[in-house]
């Protein structure tokens, strides 16, 4: 059967204007910021956690930690060790010095693993939204 004059260019015009309805409807993505972990105040140290506070973190986004590897480490722990600062066997940890962790969503948990550290107050958690 042959087509009518005009049928094949009016598909394409629905097609191109529903790609143009949904390529205004979705919202803008926003690009992943990378967070250094106390900023210009020293890095990763201890009393770190007031860093946080009043901070907006996204999935996506990266945390930076700096410090000196020869008397600090970063651990990634869950809510129970974050409050009791005791770090679970195979738990991930980090010692380069200039860690980086992409956050998901949700809360994420860090400490220091250097006895006493986490306790004096070397932790520190971030809710990503």
């Amino acid at each position: 059967m042959a087509r009518g004059r005009g049928s094949a260019s009016g598909g394409a015009l629905a097609a191109a204007l529903l790609i143009i309805v949904v390529a205004t409807s979705a919202p803008l993505a926003e690009a992943a910021a990378s967070h250094i972990v106390g900023g210009d105040y020293g890095g990763w140290k201890f009393n770190v956690d007031r860093w946080a506070k009043g901070r907006t973190f996204r999935a996506g986004d990266q945390l930076v930690f700096n410090y000196n590897r020869a008397v600090h480490d970063v651990a990634v722990v869950d809510a129970a060790a974050y409050r009791s600062c005791v770090v679970p066997r195979g738990a991930r940890v980090l010692r380069s010095g200039r860690d980086k962790v992409r956050l998901g969503r949700g809360t994420h948990y860090f400490v220091c693993t250097v006895p006493g550290h986490c306790q004096a107050g070397m932790k520190i958690a971030v809710r990503a939204v």
